[in-house]
């Protein structure tokens, strides 16, 4: 590895991982994520969303992004698309779509994947500006700061809810459109549904 020999290359390992251990998180998202996994967890949300009968995936991912606004606005991340949407809200949608008594199509869960990846994006970018200091902030800061704007981070906490509002329920309505035109696309009319 570079000539560095076995302790050189052990102490720079050491090194990097002290000073960026944030962006090493992942390691530990990926282990807990996975045990959850093993131990049922796909299974355990798909189950729940049985008991909600007018559960749909495009309202669930409206709920989803509502949810991780109002976290995001207290700058708490709680997985992301790898440890939160893939294992937790796509065994939950795949349970919403069971529930309108479809069996789902591999090409429509792809479509949903989109969707909430989507939404945990545009949730977690207009609402963690709303944490003064939080990373997102001090970013728009920055760059507003190169560009001869001189802005405080309070200013933009203050000024960010209804731009997060805005983005949030134009991206919800979007889903939802986008959900009943997918859910007729892949399983016909609603009315026809498939018996139990």
């Amino acid at each position: 590895v570079g000539g560095l020999g076995p302790v050189t290359l052990l102490e720079t390992l050491g090194s990097t991982f002290v000073a960026n251990r944030s962006m090493a998180i992942f390691i530990i998202v990926m282990l807990v994520t996975g045990t959850l996994e093993r131990n049922g967890l796909r299974e355990a949300a798909a189950d729940l969303m049985r008991k909600v009968k007018s559960a749909t995936a495009g309202k669930l991912v409206c709920a989803y992004g509502v949810l991780r606004g109002f976290f995001g606005a207290f700058n708490v991340g709680f997985g992301g698309v790898a440890g939160f949407v893939r294992p937790v809200l796509l065994p939950m949608a795949e349970g919403a779509i069971k529930n309108q008594g479809h069996e789902p199509k591999e090409e429509h869960m792809e479509d949903v994947k989109g969707m909430a990846s989507a939404m945990e994006n545009i949730a977690w970018f207009f609402c963690q500006v709303l944490f003064v200091g939080g990373s997102g902030g001090i970013l728009v800061q920055t760059t507003l700061q190169s560009l001869g704007y001189e802005v405080e981070l309070v200013d933009l906490a203050v000024t960010e809810p209804p731009i997060a509002i805005i983005a949030i329920v134009l991206a919800s309505v979007l889903f939802i459109m986008k959900d009943k035109k997918l859910t007729k696309k892949y399983y016909g009319d609603q009315n026809t549904k498939a018996k139990k």
